[in-house]
């Protein structure tokens, strides 16, 4: 490797859902009204987790949900992070009509999200405007005030579309485009115009919609520059990944993505690398407050993971990918034992066996490319 040549590491994660319990616990806890057909107060997950790991101390301080996740990230020193932040930040009242979940965070609760070294809050996905559009302007604001850079969902569609651009080392940048399909469950009314707020809904995933995303990329983009295209798609649970969805992936990476982050699914999706660039199907969780709730279990939706993928440059290659496997206990973000690792190191091959993509499980319980 010369001088010019260099490596970017990246953080990504997948649904980071600090509204509803996760809120109930910080120290400026939101009404705890729900409408969901089973639980209606937001308190019911807390006490679940308590009875699935024990009681904790509350309010906890802004940094206990990330646990382990904050050494991790220490450890490995990724030049940026992104994560799909899924959760309306506002004091509203005004529950999005025939929606049954519906997820907020108080305003004054934001510093859970300063509390780790994230550099882009992604928004275009199920849950940004539970609490309409006067909800999803308040989380804007909220999120400008913080210092927090967002992208996929804004006061207007130039504003939803418009990539988030940040500064690397070296001269590099990085781009993040943000979308959102309708079959990850995001309402159509809800999609962005151009006088009115929303999030970068596309329609069906066709050639016309990739070309639209990759319009977005701006025209300055250089050869040292990394493109993201952040997508929430999908059901909740199942490996299956459709080929329409493989077919958008494909074309944006052959119109110059180099990293496809998806995600909506509770558990973790097949990876692809196609061309030497990066496709996550499906992230899977990484916090929620999901831990005290049954059903599902042969998914192992309570195991997430934290993603490290390692470009090349001036190539764009994608030279190593690790992924961290993680659950969350007490409302806390740990690192997962060794046996639910090796469990998901060996799902995750034998998913991704489609994709020609083979993974294995290295010391210290880490799954990488293989």
């Amino acid at each position: 490797m010369n001088e010019t040549d260099r490596e970017i590491k990246l953080f990504f994660a997948g649904d980071v859902m600090t509204g509803r319990g996760i809120d109930q616990i910080l120290a400026h806890p939101g009404r705890p009204e729900l409408r969901e057909r089973f639980i209606k107060d937001a308190r019911s997950y807390v006490e679940l987790a308590v009875r699935r790991h024990g009681r904790f101390e509350t309010p906890v301080e802004p940094s206990h949900i990330w646990g382990d996740g904050l050494e991790i990230l220490a450890s490995e020193a990724p030049h940026a992070s992104v994560i799909n932040l899924e959760t309306s930040i506002t004091r509203s009242d005004q529950f999005w009509p025939l929606k049954y979940v519906h997820y907020r965070m108080h305003p004054d609760n934001v510093g859970c999200l300063l509390a780790a070294p994230i550099d882009v809050c992604t928004l275009a996905n199920n849950h940004v405007m539970d609490f309409g559009r006067a909800g999803l302007l308040e989380t804007l604001r909220t999120l400008e005030d913080a210092g927090l850079i967002f992208a996929g969902a804004g006061r207007d569609l130039e504003e939803a579309t418009r990539a988030a651009v940040i500064e690397l080392d070296g001269g590099s940048r990085l781009f993040v485009v943000a979308c959102a399909s309708p079959t990850s469950g995001v309402p159509h009314s809800w999609a962005a115009g151009r006088q009115r707020p929303g999030v970068n809904l596309l329609d069906d995933l066709s050639p016309g919609d990739a070309d639209a995303v990759l319009e977005a990329i701006p025209d300055d983009r250089g050869d040292r520059d990394l493109v993201v295209v952040s997508i929430h798609w999908g059901s909740n649970w199942g490996y299956e990944v459709h080929d329409k969805q493989i077919d958008f992936a494909h074309r944006l990476v052959e119109g110059g993505v180099d990293i496809i982050h998806g995600h909506s699914s509770h558990h973790i999706r097949p990876l692809e690398v196609y061309r030497r660039k990066l496709v996550i199907y499906g992230c899977g969780d990484l916090v929620t407050d999901y831990e005290g709730i049954g059903g599902y279990e042969d998914w192992r939706g309570d195991l997430g993971g934290m993603y490290f993928a390692t470009f090349s440059l001036p190539e764009k290659k994608l030279t190593d990918l690790q992924v961290v496997p993680t659950q969350m206990r007490k409302m806390k973000l740990r690192r997962a034992g060794a046996d639910d690792a090796r469990w998901l190191a060996q799902t995750l091959a034998r998913i991704s066996e489609r994709f020609d993509t083979g993974f294995e499980l290295r010391r210290g319980d880490v799954i990488g490319l293989r």
